[in-house]
């Protein structure tokens, strides 16, 4: 890494329930379905100097649903109709595999399936992140748990809910309804760190 060049704060987003509507196994393009806000949620994070990665589990592929050349179309789209709204993500990562579940080879325990952290790792060292003032945001536990993991704050997205701050899995958590909340509280957080 060159001297001088610093580690910029990251947000490690879930896909499924967090930037898209959450279908099950998302098979066809015309399913994506980008919620309420997203775009300009994306927009304040990045306008902060904030990296938005995408970290997000795909076992359709290691079950047959789907295969990866699919599932890297249906994220080309995703990010052409973000773009399109002015909102650009800094990279998406996904895990193809299930300890348990499908066809080699990606029947596989593996360090990218959250609540592992090989997404996340490879994500901040690729965009040069700083993982101890970062954030995770998704909805489900083992979201949190990589926030846990790595040692990031964790948001979780509850749709309505009353703001609730606290600790799980060691780390510190607040629950919002929406990403573009999560990304006010991001702002707002940051801002009292400085």
């Amino acid at each position: 890494m060159a001297e001088g060049f610093s580690k910029v704060p990251g947000i490690f987003v879930d896909r499924d329930g967090t930037l898209i509507k959450e279908v099950g196994y998302l098979r066809r393009l015309e399913q994506i379905e980008i919620l309420p806000g997203v775009p300009e949620a994306i927009q304040l994070l990045r306008q902060q100097g904030l990296k938005v990665a995408v970290i997000t589990n795909q076992s359709a592929v290691a079950r047959g649903l789907i295969t990866e050349d699919e599932l890297r179309e249906i994220h080309q789209k995703l990010s052409d109709e973000l773009a399109r709204h002015g909102a650009f993500l800094d990279g998406i990562y996904y895990c193809p595999h299930h300890p348990t579940e499908g066809v080699e080879p990606y029947r596989i325990v593996c360090d990218c399936r959250k609540p592992n952290v090989g997404l996340a790792r490879r994500a901040a060292a690729d965009l040069n992140l700083h993982i101890p003032r970062s954030y995770v945001v998704g909805d489900q536990s083992s979201d949190m748990e990589v926030a846990s993991r790595i040692g990031a704050k964790g948001i979780l997205i509850k749709g309505e809910t009353d703001g609730h701050q606290g600790q799980g899995a060691g780390v510190e958590v607040v629950a919002v309804r929406d990403f573009w909340e999560a990304a006010q509280w991001v702002i707002q957080d940051l801002h009292e760190m400085k």
